[in-house]
């Protein structure tokens, strides 16, 4: 009999990945894996999002975080999703600018690739800010761009929730940033493909 896959699985980023603003404390994450071990493909999960951290954030703390996490097991990989604390304004310039998010992925991408880690990037989601979603906008081109180039699955989940009437709503009665339960539903429909393909979730085609 063939030994189970052991597959762990580090998720860098922001508050979006921590689930904050979901009432049931499961966000995109916490379904994404709970749909994966139904699917037959269980895991360990550890959620390493942080609020308000930044791409820059990211960049300074991941190596240290998830190198202990995934030391061990036959399938090690990370998810990374941020950006959106990138484009907030603070004394009229955002916290980093594009070019330095941009730097910052490339950084741990090619860090994961020397640690023989599979990387795959969720793209930022859009708030209730019109001016906000511009300048994530223009990351989200960024960051897909880049994972073309290095061959890296990407997830641009902005254009398809800014056109998401539950996602709005919630948003909207929140705090302006995150969503509720049925929210996190929706961007764990976006990632799951992508994911399925990616791990190799049974039954996949």
């Amino acid at each position: 009999m063939d030994e189970p896959r052991d597959l762990r699985v580090c998720f860098l980023g922001d508050s979006f990945v921590a689930g904050v603003g979901d009432p049931e404390h499961r966000g995109w994450v916490g379904r994404l894996c709970a749909r994966s071990a139904r699917t037959g493909l269980p895991l360990t999960a550890y959620n390493l999002g942080v609020r308000r951290e930044t791409s820059t954030d990211v960049l300074r703390r991941w190596r240290g975080e998830c190198a202990p996490r995934l030391s061990t097991g036959d399938d090690r990989r990370i998810v990374v999703s941020c950006g959106v604390n990138d484009t907030t304004v603070e004394a009229g310039l955002p916290r980093v600018a594009a070019e330095e998010s941009v730097a910052a992925l490339t950084a741990v991408l090619h860090g994961a690739e020397d640690a023989g880690w599979s990387a795959l990037v969720v793209g930022p989601p859009p708030v209730a800010d019109p001016g906000q979603n511009r300048r994530i906008a223009d990351l989200d081109l960024r960051f897909g761009e880049l994972c073309a180039a290095r061959g890296v699955p990407y997830v641009p989940v902005l254009p398809s929730l800014e056109g998401c009437e539950t996602w709005r709503r919630e948003v909207a009665a929140g705090d302006g940033a995150h969503p509720g339960a049925a929210g996190y539903e929706r961007l764990t429909d976006l990632v799951w493909p992508v994911w399925s393909a990616w791990t190799g979730v049974p039954g996949h085609r």
